[in-house]
């Protein structure tokens, strides 16, 4: 049995289009490459059982985790994905297997998302 389930950023219409079948935007989200506020090919039927938003600050959360404890240097997508994956986990509870993509790397965000000063003028900080 096989479930579906779509990860978004905040300020991404996708969320609401596989909860309600509209396009609705909330909230604002620094994750780049990810959340869309338009149905694009690839979505148009795709089989979205379920939808789940993750923020800025759990996704950064996630990313430092990564880096910190597994050595994974992960871009802002895995952090929405994983973000994601870690929350179904604790929905569905023990005994499920959840597979996720870890789609980008940290390079491309040295100078933002790995910058103290950057994250500090978007109103968000490294502590844990």
């Amino acid at each position: 049995n096989i479930k579906c389930i779509l990860a978004d950023p905040m300020g991404s219409g996708l969320y609401s289009y596989a909860k309600t079948g509209e396009i609705k935007t909330e909230g604002s989200s620094i994750t780049e490459g990810i959340g869309n506020s338009r149905v694009t090919a690839n979505m148009e039927g795709a089989p979205i059982d379920d939808a789940l938003q993750i923020d800025d600050k759990e996704a950064l959360r996630v990313i430092y985790q990564l880096l910190r404890q597994d050595g994974l240097f992960m871009g802002g997508s895995v952090g929405i994905n994983v973000g994601a994956a870690v929350a179904l986990a604790k929905q569905m509870g023990p005994g499920h297997t959840i597979v996720t993509v870890l789609c980008d790397g940290g390079a491309r965000y040295q100078s933002r998302i790995f910058n103290r000063e950057w994250l500090a003028q978007k109103g968000l900080s490294l502590e844990e």
